[in-house]
């Protein structure tokens, strides 16, 4: 634990008064209250909740946020069972849950989470559209993009494709193109400094105005790709007014925009309208502010904006939009390798036709088959991983797909009997089983697809992904 600096202290009492930074203070110095969010792929919350109180963890379900359950008890724990690792939550800021909630895309929509790592609020977007529609996220960081597209994965959040560019350029890309567009901005992060008190070493408030500058071009970006009567939520997990009502403040006056009301079912404060001889914009009292001692989660800061008017086009979509990167079942490049998959694991070929497929060298991924289709080059991931062509030229399911289509297969299922095999399929290692088929099988356990691994003389393989290997995990 850190002693609160002397120029987040100063500032906080300038902006806020002396009560606020004494309640700040203790906040900061209190421990961190760690929330989840349960997965959309989780069938029954119920089995869930009881097998996680099985392994000693508590948690108490928060009011008006669905899915959303404060830890009580296992804090040591969450992050290392099999449910965490498969996906089946997410940890989570309740503060966080929030900024996805109001832009609340549909399957409808096109969406663009334009700073995305690690991925808490794309997953979260990709699940209220039901894993369908068109979602573009991206981060420009490649060691954050990593974390992105890990979580992505993780979470099979299979309508998801990330970009790794800078997103104060990506209007040179679409112009009045999508639907909702969320601008989680990176901030100066004064809201979070409870759980990252290292910011206390580097803050100053000419940081926090550096910081803005760059928010305000990416919120300038945003809503130049956006549509007219598009949404964008802006969102911060700071509390200056520089990285918020100014930079609101700033497009309001340049661009057509204009700031709605929203339903926040935490509680909170309307943004400030005026500050020391500065006065916004009236409807910046539509922006709200998280108090972070007030819910016990992190600061932050939302504001919804509408597009009124059309911008300039700078960017040509037309011409970068073509069908011909992507196949779908019925097409000769593509129908040998999921008729293998229908065939073999008994998958019915109507589910098979739910998505479109990428083929890039031996790799096949998939995405939702209602995904708007852009050039593929342009993104570092589209969707997620299908399977890998072998040197037979044969098809080999890849463990995401099976996480997705496993409770559609009927053949070649192997079931791991006892926690011992469980381990040692998720460190990559080999089960002794007699009297099984040899072949690739999609691997269960309990009620939980969790993989691929292929059965040979007596033995399985594990074919579990080894970026997600681990003995870390309590079983």
């Amino acid at each position: 634990m850190i002693e609160l600096s002397q120029n987040i202290s100063v500032y906080i009492q300038q902006i806020f008064g002396e009560d606020f930074l004494n309640n700040y203070r203790k906040f900061v110095e209190s421990n961190y209250n760690p929330f989840i969010r349960i997965s959309q792929n989780t069938d029954d919350i119920n089995e869930l909740l009881i097998s996680l109180k099985s392994q000693g963890v508590e948690l108490e379900k928060i009011d008006g946020i669905p899915k959303a359950y404060k830890i009580i008890k296992g804090k040591d724990i969450i992050g290392k069972t099999v449910e965490h690792l498969l996906g089946k939550y997410y940890i989570q800021s309740l503060s966080s849950m929030i900024p996805p909630l109001i832009l609340n895309p549909d399957e409808n929509d096109r969406v663009m989470d334009l700073c995305a790592a690690p991925g808490s609020k794309s997953t979260q977007l990709s699940e209220l559209m039901n894993y369908r529609g068109t979602l573009y996220s991206n981060e420009p960081n490649l060691n954050r993009v990593k974390a992105l597209v890990h979580n992505l994965d993780k979470m099979n959040a299979i309508n998801m494709s990330v970009i790794k560019d800078k997103g104060e350029l990506l209007s040179k890309k679409f112009s009045n193109h999508f639907e909702k567009i969320l601008v989680d901005a990176p901030c100066s992060a004064l809201g979070v400094i409870q759980k990252k008190q290292e910011v206390s070493n580097w803050w100053n408030s000419k940081t926090a105005e550096k910081i803005s500058s760059l928010q305000l071009k990416l919120l300038i970006s945003a809503i130049k790709m956006a549509k007219v009567g598009g949404e964008i939520v802006y969102s911060t997990c700071t509390l200056t007014v520089e990285e918020n009502e100014f930079v609101i403040d700033k497009v309001l006056k340049k661009y057509p925009v204009k700031l709605v009301e929203f339903d926040l079912p935490l509680k909170h404060t309307n943004g400030f309208i005026e500050i020391s001889n500065f006065k916004f914009d009236k409807s910046l009292e539509l922006t709200k502010r998280i108090i972070p001692w007030e819910i016990k989660s992190e600061g932050f800061f939302i504001a919804k904006l509408i597009k009124t008017k059309e911008t300039e086009n700078f960017a040509n979509n037309n011409k970068e939009f073509s069908k011909k990167y992507f196949v779908n079942i019925g097409n000769k490049k593509v129908d040998k390798y999921l008729n293998q998959i229908s065939e073999h694991f008994g998958i019915p070929i109507e589910i098979i036709k739910k998505y479109k497929y990428l083929i890039n060298n031996k790799d096949i991924n998939f995405i939702n088959a209602d995904a708007e289709e852009y050039r593929p080059d342009f993104f570092l991931r589209v969707g997620t991983k299908f399977g890998i062509i072998d040197k037979n030229d044969s098809c080999k399911l890849h463990s995401h797909a099976a996480q997705i289509l496993g409770k559609y297969a009927i053949l070649n299922i192997f079931e791991i009997l006892e926690k011992d095999e469980l381990k040692t399929y998720f460190s990559g290692g080999t089960i002794f089983r007699e009297n099984v088929n040899k072949g690739q099988k999609i691997v269960k356990f309990k009620n939980l697809f969790i993989g691929t691994g292929i059965m040979l003389e007596n033995k399985l393989k594990s074919q579990f992904p080894r970026s997600k290997r681990t003995g870390n995990i309590l079983i």
